[in-house]
This record gives structure tokens, C-alpha cells and sequence, in this order.
């Protein structure tokens, strides 16, 4: 269970996880020591996952950026997820209920690329029934 200094250290890093120790420290009341214990606890249980830089796609020329709903046949789920998963355009691949059975994020240079990865590495998975691209024209939060 996370108390409340934990919770505190994990929003500091979510908004920015080069934060220093000495300054997380400052703003929780604690020795950098403490800080550098707690972070590395949380790491341990797999609460802080990893590190990364979130990248503006379009700053690096992926123009089409899509959320992608799939249908699949049942019995070929965690199968087709997975070739999801491996093709390098897919940047996050979710399980999901509601109205598909698989979601992903693609990211496409421009609409050629798009409709290219859609029909000849999506389109040919075995057992896809249905792919439904929704092209993101806008991000309005992003954490």
C-alpha cells in the first residue's frame, strides 16, 4: 500500500522523472537517502516501470497518428494482439471490452503509409474480422 509521501514522489515524476532527489526530498520533507529508498521500493514492485522521454510524433514526421479498433475471432485473440504488437508502427497495444476487442496506436508518416500498414500488415492477420482507424487530429492532455 502507498502512503501519502509515496503518492507524492510518483506525481513529481510523472510530471517530470528527471526531477533530482535532492529536490523531490525538498518537496515531501525527507533526506535525499530516504527519497533514493523509497524510489528504488517502488521500482522493485513494479510500481515505477521505467523511464522514458514522451516524444512529439509529429515533431519527427509521423503525420497520421491513429487509434485503431480491431475485431478479432475469439479463439485468435492473444494471437493477433501479439502480431499487432510486433509490427514497429504499433507504439501501444491494449486488450480492451467496449466496442473492440483490440486497440492500438499506430503512428504513419503520412496517409499512404497508414493505409499500407492498415492493408498489408494489419489486414492479412489471420482472424481480423474488422479494423476501424479513428486518425487523431488533435492530443488535448497527455500524462
Amino acid at each position: 500500500m502507498l502512503d501519502e509521501i509515496d503518492k507524492k514522489i510518483l506525481e513529481i515524476l510523472q510530471k517530470n522523472a528527471r526531477t533530482p532527489y535532492t529536490q523531490i526530498a525538498k518537496d515531501v520533507g525527507l533526506s535525499e537517502g530516504a527519497i533514493r529508498k523509497r524510489i528504488e521500493a517502488l521500482e522493485k514492485k513494479g510500481i515505477i516501470k521505467r523511464y522514458v522521454a514522451i516524444i512529439d510524433p509529429r515533431k519527427i514526421g509521423y503525420n497520421s497518428i491513429t487509434l485503431l479498433g480491431l475485431d478479432a475471432e475469439p479463439t485468435k485473440l492473444l494471437d493477433i494482439a501479439n502480431k499487432i504488437a510486433s509490427i514497429k508502427e504499433a507504439r501501444n497495444v491494449y486488450l480492451t471490452t467496449g466496442d473492440h476487442m483490440i486497440m492500438a496506436e499506430i503512428w504513419a508518416r503520412d496517409g499512404k503509409e497508414l493505409s499500407d500498414i492498415l492493408a498489408n500488415k494489419v489486414g492479412k492477420i489471420e482472424g481480423v474480422k474488422r479494423i476501424c482507424p479513428a486518425i487523431v487530429l488533435e492530443k488535448i492532455k497527455e500524462e
